[in-house]
């Protein structure tokens, strides 16, 4: 015994540390101290952390179904807390309660410092995260307009959440001490915070980080009453289609929002950074592997199949999510939907196939390629170095940098804490989906199926997530799978989804919440519990707003009652509504495969797998051509995986800020980059997010407007024309 303590022992210290991080972004961000003695857990952290949670939940639920939804990010409440931070730092009383024993308490420790306000980020940060689940709450009783109830649907949402934390802990050795997984977004908010509490020199006449922020903030804040009220029409700037008004082809060129947004640009923040997230927390070779598959995708493979004429594409608009009979009509779905929530089969024979327009069918096409190309990538590319880390984490020499050297000061959250939640989660989910099965329909068999897909998936995935600040998602081969298992029962194949696939991304959540916390350092254990609690409290809150919002609002999520310019249209809510019905309601076998028209798709797997393979063999063939190892395929695949709903104008507009912030000001004004790079990202987050509540609370709510050209749409209406012959559709020309 005393042999194996000793050999123990030595492989704790048996450590190779570097103090210099390998990535250089990481490098000029994050500071190389820490200060143990700074309280954590302190009364005005949990005051204002669980404010800053319920805030954000209700607000982002709230903003969720509009037409244009907005996510407000945790970045406003990172500021909004610093001078109640302070506040309560100068008038809270210092007594201390309980002294002397170990329940001694305070609730003004002192001075309002830098690790109290990261763990109030990281409860803003479980609000401002969405509940995926609560589109499985929104398609069953606002669009199929069947019974939910509150319990299984509170149950979903939990489980779903709090199922991520399992796979979160098995891989955080991976994910988290290796200096080379720098989780790029978070460097946006280690900027902030430095700039709010790091007292910093500045050169005369220059701005110091806060200044800089303060500055930008108001001028965003300023600033977007213009596209969010005064002059919507900055929001998607299509001229090309205003060149002629009553062009099909023109309107299909030029559109940002229904075309292939040749020419169109968005001059407000929440375009440019709604979907994509901030371009400036971007890394370039990301940025450009994003701007070369959307190139590839919008102006090479769309036009070739549109006017190609394949899958019958102009029986159908040229850029699309609804779904569709032959004739180009929109498809009743309630129609082929029968008493037990399953397929009619005989109203779906009656009314004919689903049609898809070719770029929604080729979406999912990439859709494909991007996951055979994840799984590849990451086996060829970073495959011995998972092994070495593997072999490290079990005895030899460990390779850390600085940061995970600080953290070895803090105790570690034992793994056993991450499994107990996670076997707990897994029997309450198989319970519910067994005593629910009426409602919830996945039986306790795809429960695991989905567990284990998860579990598979979230190593590579996160590695990519890591380095590029890009997330491949597992959606549609969790619906692919759970629709040829259990077809027909459309309530199954979303939980089935979620359960596969957000468990999955709320890990990598947490995850990179750790990086955030390991960057700060932050104490693990102080970590584990803000993430648990805000988890928590967010689901409720999120629940709880969306039941309200379906109470009070008249028909919510309703297109076909809703005006065109309504706020209330929820355009993603009716993509995974789509999705239901093709992979879950329908089915993939009679959509792609041997009973369906778009069986072809398929074989995106086969390319998605070789493209990657062809990379990866150019890069060891020609290992001085260094930019080939930055052609990165799931990345450059998966570059469209978010439209529909996302649409060109806001890749188009993302993409020039990436390409100015991340290759020109880092190339060339790397100072700059390093002082206010971040620090911009955060302020233009604020201020958007402020004027639009703003507005929102004072004008839109009372549904007071303006009426001028300026503030109309972007004026290309008939780029959702079909142009097949004898296809007809109201408002559109004949051909």
């Amino acid at each position: 015994m005393d042999g194996l303590l000793q050999q123990f022992e030595s492989m704790q210290v048996d450590q190779e540390v570097e103090e210099e991080c390998p990535i250089k972004q990481v490098e000029i961000t994050v500071p190389k101290t820490d200060d143990p003695s700074l309280p954590v857990m302190t009364f005005r952290m949990w005051v204002l952390g669980l404010a800053s949670c319920v805030l954000l939940s209700f607000a982002n639920q709230f903003f969720w179904y509009r037409t244009q939804p907005l996510s407000i990010s945790s970045i406003s409440a990172q500021i909004a807390v610093v001078p109640l931070g302070h506040l309560m730092a100068r008038t809270l009383p210092t007594r201390k309660f309980f002294e002397g024993t170990k329940w001694e308490f305070t609730m003004n420790p002192g001075p309002f410092n830098i690790k109290e306000h990261v763990l109030i980020t990281i409860f803003a940060n479980s609000g401002a995260g969405t509940v995926y689940a609560t589109h499985i709450l929104s398609a069953v009783k606002l669009i199929y307009r069947r019974k939910l109830d509150f319990l299984p649907a509170l149950l979903v949402m939990i489980t779903t959440q709090v199922l991520g934390f399992g796979w979160a802990g098995i891989f955080r050795r991976y994910l988290v001490e290796p200096g080379e997984m720098w989780w790029p977004s978070n460097l946006v908010q280690v900027s902030l915070f430095r700039a709010l509490h790091e007292k910093e020199k500045r050169s005369k006449g220059g701005l110091s980080r806060t200044q800089f922020f303060l500055l930008v903030l108001i001028c965003s804040f300023a600033y977007y009453v213009l596209p969010g009220y005064l002059f919507t029409l900055l929001t998607t700037f299509s001229w090309v289609c205003w060149l002629s008004p009553n062009s099909v082809l023109l309107h299909q060129l030029g559109s940002g929002s229904q075309g292939l947004g040749i020419g169109s640009i968005g001059f407000d923040w929440s375009t440019i950074s709604s979907y994509l997230g901030s371009p400036l927390a971007s890394p370039w070779f990301a940025t450009a592997n994003i701007a070369v598959g959307f190139v590839l995708v919008m102006y090479v493979m769309t036009p070739i199949c549109y006017w190609f004429n394949v899958y019958s594409a102009k029986s159908f608009p040229i850029y699309s999510s609804e779904l569709f009979l032959g004739n180009g009509s929109i498809y009743d779905i309630e129609s082929i939907v029968d008493s037990r929530f399953r397929l009619d089969r005989n109203a779906y024979a009656q009314n004919g196939p689903v049609h898809l327009s070719t770029f929604f069918a080729m979406t999912y096409g990439l859709g494909f390629a991007t996951l055979s190309a994840t799984f590849m990538h990451v086996l060829l590319f970073n495959g011995r170095d998972l092994w070495n880390q593997s072999r490290r984490a079990f005895g030899g020499r460990r390779k850390i940098d600085i940061h995970t050297r600080l953290m070895q000061k803090y105790k570690t959250v034992p793994t056993w804490w991450f499994l107990a939640i996670l076997v707990t989660n897994i029997a309450v989910i198989i319970f519910a989906c067994e005593y629910f099965n009426h409602t919830l329909q996945l039986p306790w068999w795809g429960v695991l199926l989905a567990c284990a897909i998860a579990l598979f998936f979230t190593l590579p995935i996160g590695v990519i997530s890591a380095t590029t600040n890009q997330q491949p998602g597992l959606n549609i081969i969790t619906e692919y799978i759970i629709g040829y298992m259990y077809p027909e029962r459309p309530v199954a194949n979303m939980c089935f989804k979620v359960y596969g696939y957000i468990s999955m991304a709320q890990a990598l959540t947490f995850v990179a919440d750790f990086k955030l916390g390991h960057y700060m350092k932050i104490p693990p254990r102080s970590m584990f519990v803000a993430q648990v609690v805000g988890t928590l409290v967010a689901v409720l809150i999120y629940q709880l707003t969306a039941w309200m919002m379906m109470a009070t609002i008249p028909n919510l999520c309703d297109t076909h009652s809703l005006s065109s310019d309504s706020p209330w249209r929820c355009p993603m809510d009716r993509v995974f509504f789509d999705a239901s019905v093709i992979w879950g309601l329908v089915g993939p076998r009679r959509i792609f495969g041997d009973l369906g028209e778009y069986g072809k798709v398929n074989w995106f797997f086969l390319g998605g797998a070789t493209a990657t393979f062809l990379v990866w063999t150019a890069h060891k063939a020609f290992p001085r051509v260094k930019w080939i190892g930055l052609v990165h395929m799931p990345v450059l695949l998966g570059s469209t995986a978010i439209m529909p709903p996302a649409s060109a104008v806001n890749f188009t507009s993302w993409i020039i800020i990436g390409f100015i912030s991340g290759y020109v000001l880092f190339k060339y004004r790397t100072e700059w980059w390093k002082r206010y790079n971040y620090v911009l990202s955060g302020g233009l987050d604020a201020g958007t997010a402020f004027m639009t509540i703003l507005i929102f609370f004072s004008l839109g709510y009372w549904k007071i407007g303006i009426t001028w050209w300026g503030s109309g749409s972007e004026g290309c209406d008939l780029a959702s024309c079909p142009t097949a012959q004898g296809v007809i559709v109201d408002g559109c020309p004949a051909f």
